[in-house]
């Protein structure tokens, strides 16, 4: 083996002895990275044959075709790549990371592709709502958050909900939505408006199978929620309201409506939606596999936490 004229010239012994290595392993660099022309060994031509074999060699493809296959069939039910990389780690199945399938979707979509279509913002940032004056009265009888009990903040226990309105296009229709703020099942009400008494006539309606499971329930100080007291009445359960402009004191219910908003648009005339849609919607925030559940669904977290009590779960 040759080096070049300007090298100090050392045994290959006191090369490995110097650089901590098998006689082996220098040898095998001699012989792979040397010029196979003169049989000269220069660092710089060893370096640019390293780095192109490494550019050359194969790489194990984690990404198959197989789960392409099935992150593709999840994303058009809804799930998230979240969602859908967990889940995977529940049933052992597998799969690739969340940020994998997020670089999947927008490679799609530069490509033409549609699969973002399916994502809750639909790629669009989410921004939150600044801190206006708030112009609303006072709710007669309003008892504060202040007031409720800390077992609540813990989450703990089922029934303790949350309740808000999702309102139509040009302020026409609304819909009643509700959360558990445990298992995160939803009950989903079309309404014809904001009417109070209305609200609360269907509040009661759909809670009423589970009263001996309530407890609390939360809502802001929209003057929908004005017949509170109907609702705590006919369910025996505690009203309380958070304060102005505090939606993280519903985040619960607030992040159901954002879930609810891929379905039902802003803007959505509420005349062309009937109940057997917003059936459908529920049924399908309700079987969807949650992170804080442990990518466990509602539908399944709600009926485990039910069966020592031996309560029979309608939905």
């Amino acid at each position: 083996m040759k080096f070049p004229q300007c090298c100090k010239r050392f045994t290959r012994s006191a090369i490995c002895m110097r650089i901590d290595k098998d006689k082996s392993v220098l040898s095998r660099e001699l012989r792979r990275n040397c010029d196979k022309r003169t049989g000269i060994y220069h660092p710089v031509l060893a370096q640019r044959k390293y780095e192109s074999r490494k550019k050359e060699k194969r790489k194990f493809i984690h990404f198959t075709e197989e789960i392409k296959h099935k992150v593709i069939n999840e994303l058009c039910a809804d799930y998230s790549p979240e969602q859908i990389a967990g889940r995977a780690g529940v049933t052992g199945e597998k799969c690739v990371s969340y940020e994998t399938i997020y670089r999947f979707v927008w490679a799609d979509k530069k490509r033409g592709g549609t699969l973002y279509k399916h994502l809750r913002n639909k790629g669009k940032k989410y921004h939150k709502r600044g801190l206006y004056k708030s112009t609303r009265g006072i709710i007669k009888d309003r008892v504060g958050i202040e007031e409720r009990p800390k077992v609540v903040d813990e989450k703990v226990r089922l029934g303790d909900l949350e309740i808000d309105t999702v309102i139509g296009k040009h302020h026409k229709g609304a819909l009643l939505t509700i959360t558990d703020r445990v298992s995160l099942m939803e009950w989903i009400v079309k309404l014809s408006g904001k009417n109070a008494s209305e609200l609360a006539s269907n509040a009661v309606r759909v809670l009423k199978p589970f009263e001996s499971q309530l407890h609390t329930i939360t809502s802001d100080n929209g003057k929908e929620f004005a017949e509170h007291k109907h609702i705590s009445s006919n369910l025996k359960i505690d009203f309380y309201f958070a304060r102005p402009y505090r939606s993280c004191e519903r985040g619960c219910n607030e992040n159901a409506n954002r879930l609810i908003r891929q379905y039902i648009p802003k803007k959505t005339d509420f005349n062309k939606i009937d109940n057997q849609y917003v059936k459908y919607v529920q049924d399908k925030l309700n079987n969807r596999p949650r992170k804080k559940l442990n990518f466990l669904t509602p539908h399944e977290y709600f009926l485990l936490h039910l069966q020592d009590r031996k309560v029979a779960f309608v939905t």
